[in-house]
């Protein structure tokens, strides 16, 4: 259930969460304690709903964890409860989706040596491939998806943070990253942009060792004659949009930007778009995802 602009601040958020097993499910339910929300893990399908009316919980916000380790776990079933909370009006309803690629599960499974709930007695891959086939339904009825492959534990907590904070009265939240596209556009993001048209200043031996912090850096960077262009037209394209988000009930926007190696030119650009929506009244906060792993590559 998205929040919508007519919403009163003072409904009570119920989250539902579920996703593949190895995806973070614990860390993200610990994520809702630390925010405020009461926390409970794999809970029975069947008590959601009572849990959500007991009186001792009455109030407070609640995250709901339940995953196929539960009993009698189907989708349909799921997706039930939350149509079924959805429609009371004092609640505001969400379902995040915890997703994870299958190479990643695989070897996090191998390195805890845990068993995957569906597969006791067989290799983990068949797990991991019976429960996506039984989730997949599941993902694309859901309201938020994260994708937990590539991103740590810090990133996990600041992406529930940014998407399920109930202070609202702080607006619209703003992340910049940079990256790199050897290691893949980062999935959380909602509006991506490619810098690597950029004049590249790993072929600079003296700029090679620095980052896209270094003043420089930037100075060479904006030396581009095509630079101040691409920034003045970025900005002007996003900053009309972030009212609207907000109107939308988005309460957390993350921009990422791209050039090869994740040192350089996309470090620099997203350090200035920073800058210039904080001048412009956002809270913005700012990653360099692939900086330190980008270290002596174009």
């Amino acid at each position: 259930m998205t929040q919508t602009p007519d919403m009163p601040l003072t409904k009570r958020r119920v989250v539902l969460l579920s996703g593949m097993s190895g995806a973070g499910l614990s860390t993200a339910l610990k994520v809702f304690e630390d925010l405020g929300y009461e926390s409970v893990d794999n809970l029975r399908l069947s008590l959601v709903p009572s849990l959500v009316a007991d009186s001792e919980v009455s109030g407070r916000h609640l995250a709901v964890a339940i995953d196929t380790r539960n009993a009698n776990f189907t989708v349909s079933d799921l997706l039930r409860v939350d149509r079924l909370l959805s429609e009371k009006p004092d609640l505001q309803v969400s379902l995040l989706f915890l997703d994870c690629s299958d190479e990643t599960l695989q070897q996090r499974f191998t390195e805890t040596r845990r068993r995957h709930p569906l597969a006791v007695d067989r290799p983990v891959t068949d797990g991991i491939r019976c429960e996506r086939e039984m989730l997949w339904g599941l993902k694309n009825e859901a309201d938020q998806v994260i994708d937990t492959s590539k991103i740590s534990i810090h990133d996990l907590r600041r992406l529930i943070a940014g998407y399920y904070r109930f202070d609202h009265a702080l607006g619209l939240t703003l992340f910049v990253t940079s990256f790199s596209y050897r290691h893949g556009v980062p999935r959380e993001a909602d509006l991506v942009f490619d810098a690597r048209f950029l004049a590249n200043p790993h072929w600079e031996a003296s700029l090679r060792s620095l980052t896209g912090r270094d003043p420089e850096v930037a100075s060479y960077i904006r030396r581009d004659p095509d630079y101040a262009g691409f920034i003045d037209h970025v900005t002007q394209l996003i900053l009309p949009l972030l009212p609207r988000y907000q109107q939308e009930g988005k309460s957390y926007l993350t921009i990422a930007i791209g050039c090869t190696g994740g040192r350089h030119r996309s470090v620099m650009v997203a350090e200035e778009m920073a800058n210039i929506f904080a001048i412009n009244g956002y809270v913005v906060g700012i990653g360099h995802r692939d900086l330190d792993r980008g270290a002596n590559k174009a």
